[in-house]
């Protein structure tokens, strides 16, 4: 049978599968560590319109009619998307389909005109870290630490045109939160974002 790729919207009957199973699972992992209203409150945070073209979009992997993955893009800056809501189906993992996935999204990044790509994953998904190394993802922090240390974990990598450019982004700093993050931190001394020598790169979502 094949996987087919297709455009769709976060609020179509096709997409429901990937944004509940999505708000299922970071509920199992995070719980309210992110958003003291759960990951629904998380996933829904950003308009649908944010993943529509022409600086978004979002697809779907189907089997038989069925949705077994997907994942979106929005406009990071005006040479950058920032992948989200990267997901496959619990039954249906280690096949292959979240590769399959995020190939997809760098090939219609890449055709909007996009020519890098930004995407977080959270502390506790090691099987996205996995993935996200073996298609060429730069770390933008030191994955020897332990990766609660940073919360979200941040990737960059160069498509389209600039495919095979080599990032030079600054590394996350380990211990360091925005604001937005302060009541997620594990409990460790908070030094001021900003403070000379830094990192300036942006924190991202708690998921992906």
């Amino acid at each position: 049978m094949t996987d087919l790729i297709v455009e769709s919207h976060p609020l179509a009957p096709e997409a429901q599968p990937l944004v509940e199973d999505l708000i299922r699972e970071y509920d199992s992992r995070y719980g309210t560590r992110f958003n003291p209203e759960g990951a629904r409150a998380e996933v829904f945070r950003y308009p649908p319109e944010t993943f529509a073209p022409p600086h978004g979009n979002f697809v779907l992997l189907q089997r038989g009619g069925q949705t077994i993955g997907g994942g979106a893009f929005m406009r990071y800056d005006d040479q950058t998307a920032e992948f989200k809501r990267i997901w496959t189906h619990a039954d249906l993992r280690r096949q292959g389909l979240a590769r399959k996935v995020v190939l997809a999204l760098e090939e219609k990044a890449a055709a909007q005109g996009y020519t890098r790509v930004y995407l977080t994953t959270g502390f506790r998904q090691p099987e996205a870290v996995g993935l996200y190394l073996g298609l060429g993802y730069r770390p933008l922090f030191d994955p020897a630490l332990d990766p609660e240390l940073y919360l979200t974990l941040p990737f960059e990598k160069h498509i389209g045109v600039e495919a095979g450019r080599p990032g030079i982004t600054p590394l996350k700093v380990p211990g360091v939160y925005p604001p937005e993050l302060a009541h997620a931190a594990p409990g460790l001394p908070l030094r001021a974002q900003g403070h000379a020598g830094l990192s300036q790169v942006r924190f991202g979502g708690a998921l992906s």
